[in-house]
């Protein structure tokens, strides 16, 4: 099957490139605000926008709210990377056992296997963008979101 790809004539370039898919060709996500698949864990929350049936396995991305003073799911590993992008509040992050505080435009890249953990220990709601790649850790969150659920995440 072949497709073109065009180039904006504002950049200067008036020509068309030749594109030969061996993979089936992906759909537009457009998702509004507050919609994706939600998965409340009390004071925590993930809504993941799009993963491995909308990317073709390449990643998943989500948003992470956490309640003020939250604590995160504990130190954890797994073998995908993460990318986090704080949009709201204070992040604050342990990566290899060093915490960080990442605030609103604050980012980290965990390669896949670096122990690492996050909470809220602020006083107003954080939220942040997770980027996984490659796509699968989707499929853990209903074991994720029961565990987390079950406890108590709130900061003494």
């Amino acid at each position: 099957m072949t497709h073109y790809r065009y180039y904006n004539e504002q950049w200067g370039i008036r020509d068309r490139e030749e594109v030969a898919l061996t993979e089936p060709v992906r759909q537009p996500v457009v998702i509004p605000a507050k919609n994706g698949r939600a998965y409340e864990m009390g004071r925590m929350r993930a809504i993941f926008k799009a993963d491995r049936d909308e990317t073709a396995g390449r990643y998943s991305i989500s948003e992470w709210w956490l309640e003020p003073r939250t604590r995160g799911p504990g130190v954890h590993a797994h073998s995908d990377d993460h990318i986090f992008y704080v949009i709201e509040g204070s992040l604050s992050l342990a990566v290899d056992g060093r915490w960080s505080i990442l605030d609103a435009g604050g980012y980290a890249v965990i390669p896949g296997g670096t122990p690492h953990d996050f909470a809220n220990r602020g006083t107003v709601e954080v939220g942040f963008i997770s980027l996984n790649t490659p796509a699968g850790f989707e499929a853990k969150m209903p074991g994720i979101a029961a565990a987390l659920t079950a406890e108590d995440l709130r900061f003494d």
